[in-house]
């Protein structure tokens, strides 16, 4: 029987076509990982040197790898004589059912890739964002996470941050406190001047340069406001905000100015008595 059998036809025509084939389609593999290898860390040389946030690093990095050793087991099994048109087709398909799924997440890490590349705010900044205020404590890829003022842990996807206004109140050193006070028409407006600025020259935490303002900004309804705008490190807003409040309030009490409520004057005539 082994007689009948063609050695030499079947090491020409099956054996040694397909030991190249499988040798070649191992050294595809093998050199093409390598070099998968090699360009991903070249790439991550390249992010890092520009700057960029070491967590896109790290995840464009795992990325790039699959998709290149996606191609290198691709060009593997074409070398081995599979048919990779219909396999291509499939991992088309099944990414684009991947993508609709999904929808929401891409647009949250697109997002939080934006995020990170652009720096609009950073961890520690207090930023009013996605219908939250609050410090943020840590910029994922797909959410942010903030702390409210009242120790709240609140998690925000990147989506409804990126997609609207982004306030950074950190973002510079100092800042202006806008402040209205009204007195009413019958009180001195000088007195009440020299009063409002002897309260901000009083504060050391009040900066010299910008200046503070002190002026009539408005004749209302019920009442002579008074627009105080002063400037203070991005750390004292609030302190400061509250204790100018304070002080003006029992400074106002002292020197017996009026903070006049609303009020409307109404005639009501009577037809009967006229």
């Amino acid at each position: 029987m082994l007689d009948s059998v063609d050695i030499q036809g079947l090491l020409t025509d099956y054996v040694i076509p397909w030991s190249i084939n499988i040798g070649l389609a191992l050294a595809i593999f093998i050199v093409g990982r390598l070099v998968a290898g090699v360009v991903t860390r070249f790439a991550a040389r390249l992010l890092e040197k520009a700057g960029t946030d070491k967590m896109l690093v790290g995840f464009v990095s795992s990325i790039l790898n699959a998709v290149l050793l996606l191609f290198v087991v691709i060009a593997s099994l074409d070398k081995l004589g599979v048919d990779t048109t219909s396999f291509i087709a499939l991992i088309g398909a099944a990414g684009l059912a991947v993508g609709l799924a999904l929808q929401g997440s891409m647009q949250n890490f697109a997002s939080g890739v934006l995020l990170i590349i652009f720096h609009p705010f950073k961890v520690g900044d207090f930023i009013e964002a996605g219908g939250t205020a609050g410090v943020v404590e840590q910029i994922g890829i797909f959410s942010t996470t903030m702390k409210t003022g009242d120790n709240r842990i609140v998690i925000v996807p990147n989506g409804a941050i990126y997609g609207g206004n982004i306030t950074n109140n950190s973002a510079r050193e100092h800042r202006r406190i806008d402040l209205i006070f009204g007195i009413g028409y019958g009180d001195d407006i000088k007195k009440t001047k020299e009063i409002l600025q002897s309260i901000l020259a009083a504060d050391e935490r009040i900066l010299e340069e910008p200046e503070a303002t002190v002026v009539v900004g408005e004749l209302a309804d019920s009442s002579v406001n008074f627009y105080v705008r002063p400037w203070v490190k991005s750390s004292d807003f609030w302190t400061v905000r509250c204790d100018i409040t304070e002080k003006v309030k029992l400074a106002f009490d002292e020197a017996g100015i009026s903070i006049p409520f609303p009020q409307m004057d109404v005639h009501i005539n009577n037809p009967e008595k006229a």
